[in-house]
Formats: structure tokens, sequence, C-alpha cells
């Protein structure tokens, strides 16, 4: 097979899943330079610069693909010169504004290609336009989310996942409403929702076993000895569970983080290190909202591991105020647990609604891939299509690439 001197990928990308990357290494294959150009429009949720970077991110490795980007609020209609022009416009655009050598080629699974790579003056090279190397479409992960998130790239999870993040002083309920609130979403249809427990209490344990070794006898937990980068290590690692769960689910609950380990580095030494605030402050994965819950009419209980009553008050101050100071999104919990927990998933319910819904432009097409149409009789892909006109091609919702 001939080897492309240029190849162009363009797609929507949204978002980015593992049938746009298997077209992608194909191309990458079966030519010396990839352009994928991913195409965003004013009609859709997800920012063009975030499918950029997950595009960028998840093909680096391959060496020869660039990653551009446009927006483009063109109608689409495969059956008027005036859409072509205007599609071809853009793109012609874009590879010009970046620098681009001629495209030789045109990579894609749509039957609309043939036109596409016609009208740049160059070949069109199919691959799996009966999606059978990997059954997945944009649609189908757009109507369910859950359901799909293992076939959604590895960076645009970690983007896409709702995050709710529980923190509160010691004995103030949040282990027991974290919890909970995962209970109810595995029942919710989130079977595979991990439980992000707290770390630190664990480091805890092992710091405090280390201790009786080296002494030989039982150490008190206050002659425990905190250093600077033990408050690091447990941000980094509660980060670390954090991202996984959003790799195994597009909706997580979060017993603490790093921003909470921040705080605590401040209870135990006094300030806060470079290496924690860091954790808690740049390299902190965007969140949703925080869940502070209080320590007014909670009973404090000592299990022996816990700092004490006295601090309750002062500690939900600070998450408070440090919250507030760096403008992230925080809803007080008083009152019983059952209460809370009813109120938390009110909000959750409607974080999760806003998140998952994907605008799209009034011309966008859906998708129905064979494993889907099967029961019907339907061939596959088989095309929804919207009034506009469409009479050349079969084509996807996505322009450009596998949906």
């Amino acid at each position: 097979m001939t080897r492309e001197p240029h190849g162009l990928i363009i797609g929507k990308f949204y978002p980015l899943h593992a049938g746009h990357l298997a077209l992608i290494r194909y191309a990458a294959q079966h030519a010396d330079r990839i352009t994928v150009l991913v195409m965003g429009s004013t009609f859709e949720t997800m920012s063009l610069a975030d499918r950029q970077r997950w595009v960028a991110a998840e093909t680096a490795g391959l060496g020869n693909v660039a990653v551009l980007g446009i927006r483009s609020d063109a109608p689409v209609e495969y059956d008027t010169a005036i859409a072509w022009e205007a599609h071809v416009a853009s793109t012609v655009a874009a590879l010009a504004a970046a620098g681009a050598p001629p495209v030789t080629a045109v990579f894609s699974s749509e039957h609309y290609g043939d036109e596409f790579a016609a009208r740049l003056g160059a070949r069109h090279r199919v691959f799996d336009t009966s999606r059978e190397a990997v059954t997945v479409s944009g649609t189908m992960i757009r109507g369910d989310l859950a359901g799909q998130w293992g076939q959604v790239a590895a960076s645009a999870r970690l983007d896409l996942a709702t995050r709710v993040i529980v923190v509160g002083a010691e004995s103030t309920g949040s282990t027991t409403l974290s919890r909970a609130l995962v209970g109810h979403y595995r029942a919710q249809g989130f079977e595979r929702m991990p439980q992000v427990e707290e770390f630190g209490r664990q480091f805890t344990y092992d710091l405090h076993a280390c201790a009786v070794a080296a002494a030989g006898h039982d150490v008190p937990m206050d002659d425990l000895v905190w250093l600077p980068e033990h408050f690091a290590e447990i941000a980094a690692r509660q980060t670390a569970l954090e991202n996984e769960a959003a790799l195994a689910s597009p909706l997580v609950i979060a017993d603490t983080d790093a921003l909470a380990t921040e705080l605590w580095e401040r209870r135990y030494l006094g300030s806060t290190s470079p290496e924690t605030h860091r954790a808690g402050a740049d390299d902190l994965p965007s969140r949703d909202v925080y869940l502070v819950t209080d320590h007014v009419g909670v009973p404090f209980e000592q299990d022996g591991w816990r700092d004490g009553e006295h601090v309750r008050a002062a500690m939900t101050s600070w998450f408070v105020e440090e919250l507030t100071r760096r403008g992230h999104s925080w809803v007080l919990l008083r009152g019983p647990h059952d209460e809370r927990l009813r109120y938390a998933t009110r909000l959750i319910d409607e974080l999760w609604r806003r998140n998952t819904a994907f605008g799209q432009a009034p011309w966008a097409d859906r998708t129905v891939l064979a494993a889907a149409a099967a029961a019907v009789g339907a061939a596959a892909p088989v095309e929804e299509r919207s009034p506009t006109r469409r009479s050349r091609s079969e084509a996807s919702r996505d322009q450009g690439a596998l949906q």
C-alpha cells in the first residue's frame, strides 16, 4: 500500500473515543505526516481547546501527528455546493495558517470522504466504515455516558468526569456521607463507581506502625513525627486515587482531597509546604462541588486516631474560608445524615444532568451502529437524518472521523 506524504483527518471528537484513536493510528501507519483537524461548533458544550488537548495527549507517542483546531459553524448539507465550499474553505484555511504542506490523502470512515478528498485534490483512504473494528460512536457515548465510559479516551475521561468532593473536620460525618453517596449512585446505574477513601488515614496507620517498630513499644498518637514530605505524599496519592476513579466512572464521589491535605498540614505543622500546596492547587483536577460536613450537632467519636474535638470548629472554618478564597463551589451540610444525603443527591443529580446535556447543532445527524440497529433489521451505520437536505451521503454525525 502506498505511503502518503501528508494525510488529513477531520472531526468533532465530541468526545474523543476509541474509534477515533483507531482511525488516527491507522493513518499514522500509512503516512509520513498526519494532521488531525478538530472542528468545534458554537452549538457544542465541550470546548475546542479541550478536544485538541485530548487528541494531542493521546497521539503524542505516534510521533508523526499534528493537531490543529478551527471553529466551524457551517451548516452540514451534503447535496449543496455552498455547504461543500464552506467546509472545504475552513479546512484549507486552518492548514494554511499552520503552514501545513498539501494534503495527499484524507483518512476517514465516512462515505462522504470521497467527495471531500476530491475537493482537496487528494485521495480518500477508507478505514472501517462498518465500525466492526471498534463498535462505538459519538452518538452512543453521548446517549449513554455511564454505559460507554470505557470507550472514551482516558484524557477526556479525566476532564469530563463529574467530581464531588466530601470534606470536613474529624468526626463530622464526611466518610459516612461519601460512602452513602457511592452506594446510592451505584444503585442508580453507576455500578463501576469506586469508593475513593481517605488515603491519609491509611498513611497514619502505617506511620504509627513504623514508629512502634522503631521504638519497640506502643507510641502515643501525639508523639508521631509528621514531616512536610508526608503530607505531599498523601496529597499526591489522594489525587491519584481520585483520577483512577474518574477513569472507571463518569461520576466520582471522593472522601477528601489534596486541598484538604493542605489544611491538615497547616494544622499539624503550622504551614503548608510548596509541594503539598502544588498538589492542592496547581495539580488539583477540576471539580464540580465540595460538600462540607458541618460539626454542629454531630457528636464527636474518638476512635483512638482522631486529633480531638477541640479543633473541629476551627477546621470547619478553615475549609469554608479556603474554598471561598480559591473560588470553588461548596455547600455546607448541617443536620442529620438522611437530610444531608437527600440534599446532596438533589444537587449531584442536577450537576450530572448539566454535564451530560451535550449541545448539538440543529443539522447534526445521529449514527446508529449495526449492533444497536440489529434488533430492527437495519444496516449499519444508519443515519437518522435531520430536516436539512442530504442526498449524497450516508455520513454519520461527526464531520470526518469515526463518531
